[in-house]
């Protein structure tokens, strides 16, 4: 049999084999050369079309990134109007304010929304009513409505709702309980409830569930008790049921208040609900009502018997655990928790370790307070100003004004927010040590980042000089604090709720 490879095999060799001199004829080179060159040409032509879609990809990228910093910039220069106006016309000219990128202005709008900034949020919107591409879109109303019900500006969200109603949008359920929420969240339960009946007589503008639950929820926060079971049977009287979220309400603000047997009979109104059963929430605000009270039995009690009906906790749950048995001194259960925490890898957030953070530091363990306070940098989770306070506080009570400069040095190299409950607890802990000048400081500090001494600051300061035995420092900021108080001294009910 010849062989493929001898000379009786009819088929030229392959292009990418090594040729032997001997069998290769002088036609074959000229063949390959000229395939070769072709082969060459198309790459080159393919490389070139390559580099062009590049190009213009490159060239399109960049005008899109110029548009958007464009409008960025017009929308900042724009919100800055009202204080240099005239500037502003000349360097903008009269039409560009009105031709900005749709993306642009939303995503401003939102940021501001989301942040709670109102008067910016407002601006801004003010520019998208502007753009010739606006068309009245009732959800941003209602987005800004809540916002403004948030920040305490009924008026504005009254006079954004009627703005809503001129532009021509329909105003439905949601856009009525969006004002009746600013109307409850600003303790205007009258004008709330005006409105609630309104909507009852409003053809599709029925309130629902959510709208009751707004509602209940605002009367208990400002104690108006009496308005809570005569706001249920107008509920049933409209066929509506309560659902989860709303006895997950009324047990809430009944444990915040420590009515505890409110709270214990909705919990068991609740569980005669087949379609309303106990969630984590529920379990959560149960835990956190005899928690906060010192009631740590009945506390783990309940942890049982919500484990059992098989709700699972959460990192609230456990942050809830550790702030109750840090504020009682069960230092052993504290750590237990902790272990547990760390065994089932449940991550710790920012609220985990102010929480133990704050226990160790009232304890006096400041060992462990900074350990917990490196491994939270560590774990690259922000400390806030809470987490200052806390240690602000303990080195305080421990007399180290070193640490707490060290904690300013600190505070100066970090974009944390201050506010003026950190101030006071930064005088209050210079007073402790009696170092009266560096109180004085705290209180110039305060002044420059904006706050201006309330009656706690006042208050603290007349403790310290007093402790003192500064009697004329002391009797002076006493009518200092008189002139604030007035002639009549009103007693306002001060709530904390811990955001765990």
């Amino acid at each position: 049999m010849a062989s493929l490879f001898g000379p009786s095999n009819p088929f030229p060799p392959a292009l990418n084999r090594r040729m032997d001199s001997k069998t290769s004829s002088s036609f074959d080179q000229p063949a390959n050369t000229v395939t070769e060159r072709g082969e060459r040409k198309r790459r080159i032509l393919v490389d070139k079309d390559k580099d062009k879609v590049k190009k213009k990809e490159e060239i399109e990228r960049k005008e899109q990134v110029n548009n958007k910093i464009a409008s960025h910039k017009a929308i900042s220069i724009i919100l800055r109007r009202e204080a240099t106006k005239a500037v502003i016309e000349t360097k903008r000219g009269k039409n560009n304010s009105k031709k900005l990128l749709p993306r642009t202005v939303l995503e401003a709008l939102h940021e501001r929304i989301t942040a709670l900034r109102w008067e910016s949020a407002l601006k801004v919107f003010e520019l998208l009513r502007e753009q010739l591409w606006y068309r009245p879109n009732p959800s941003i109303y209602i987005k800004l409505i809540v916002m403004l019900g948030k920040c305490k500006q009924p008026e504005k969200a009254d006079s954004l709702f009627q703005d809503m109603i001129d532009e021509g949008c329909v105003v439905n359920h949601e856009s009525y309980t969006a004002l009746l929420s600013a109307y409850s969240r600003s303790g205007l339960l009258d004008k709330a409830f005006l409105l609630l009946e309104k909507m009852k007589n409003t053809p599709n503008s029925q309130p629902d569930v959510f709208t009751y639950s707004i509602l209940l929820k605002s009367c208990m926060h400002f104690y108006a008790f009496d308005k809570v079971e005569p706001l249920l049977a107008d509920m049933a009287s409209q066929g509506i049921k309560p659902n989860t979220i709303t006895y997950n309400t009324l047990i809430d603000a009944y444990g915040k208040a420590k009515r505890f047997a409110e709270m214990e009979s909705t919990l068991v109104e609740m569980l005669r609900q087949k379609e309303c059963q106990p969630d984590v929430w529920t379990m959560n605000s149960t835990l956190r009502a005899f928690g906060g009270s010192g009631q740590i039995e009945t506390m783990e009690q309940c942890y049982e018997k919500f484990q059992s009906a098989g709700i699972q906790p959460n990192i609230k749950t456990f942050n809830i655990l550790l702030d109750s048995y840090g504020k009682t001194g069960n230092y052993e259960k504290m750590s237990a928790v902790m272990e547990y925490m760390q065994k089932y890898h449940f991550s710790w957030t920012l609220v985990t370790y102010n929480v133990v953070i704050d226990a160790f530091g009232r304890a006096g363990d400041l060992k462990q307070m900074e350990f917990l306070f490196r491994l939270m940098q560590t774990e690259r989770v922000k400390p806030n100003c809470i987490t200052f306070c806390s240690l602000v506080r303990a080195y305080g009570q421990a007399g180290k004004a070193d640490k707490i400069g060290g904690v300013l040095r600190i505070i100066e190299n970090s974009d944390v927010t201050l506010d003026s409950v950190f101030f006071n607890c930064l005088v209050d802990a210079y007073g402790m040590m009696g170092c009266f000048v560096e109180m004085k400081g705290a209180v110039e500090m305060m002044e420059r980042n904006g706050f201006k001494p309330d009656k706690v600051t006042y208050r603290t300061m007349i403790k310290a000089y007093s402790m003192g035995k500064m009697t004329r420092h002391a009797k002076e900021l006493q009518d200092v604090l008189a002139s604030l108080e007035g002639p009549r001294r009103i007693w306002k009910r001060a709530t904390f709720d811990e955001k765990i």
